[in-house]
């Protein structure tokens, strides 16, 4: 599959719009239920924001908890393949278990001075995401009419039930 240039997609016309992302994607199983080349369609999210949603509060014990969970994860993973090359069951688990309490001690320190190092400047734990006003479906110049009307079609049958 090939990128389009950039512009190529604000060229083909809106075939319909929808205020959530499942709208827009059910619009397009709609149209490929329906036989209709979905390969010439796309969705687009329109008037994006960034939403940072905040956590709480970040301590330096929480950043070294945070650090031990993830350490611990790359210990398990270091442990894994370490123990591929050990003799034997014991070796296999002592390797594991070692993996990941070393990681676990190792991600704490980092976590602990890592979040000591930032000043204070960020003390909070938060989640961004990007999210879109609308979603529009487009779809090439040569088939974008017969999607508009499969779509309102069936909009026309939800409507009258």
């Amino acid at each position: 599959m090939t990128t389009p240039p950039p512009g190529q997609d604000t060229e083909r016309p809106v075939v319909g719009s929808y205020p959530t992302y499942g709208g827009a994607q059910q619009a397009v199983d709609l149209l490929s239920d329906s036989g209709f080349p979905v390969e010439h369609t796309a969705i687009i999210g329109c008037d994006l924001r960034m939403v940072e949603t905040v956590l709480g509060r970040l301590t330096r014990g929480r950043a070294a908890l945070a650090g031990a969970g993830s350490g611990a994860w790359f210990g398990l993973l270091i442990g894994l393949l370490l123990s591929i090359f050990a003799a034997g069951s014991g070796g296999a688990l002592v390797l594991l278990l070692s993996g990941i309490a070393y990681g676990a001690v190792f991600g704490a320190v980092f976590g602990f001075v890592g979040h000591a190092l930032t000043g204070g400047r960020r003390d909070f734990a938060s989640r961004s995401r990007i999210v879109a006003a609308r979603y529009d479906v487009v779809a090439d110049p040569q088939v974008a009419e017969d999607a508009r009307k499969l779509l309102t079609d069936e909009r026309g049958r939800r409507e009258s039930r």
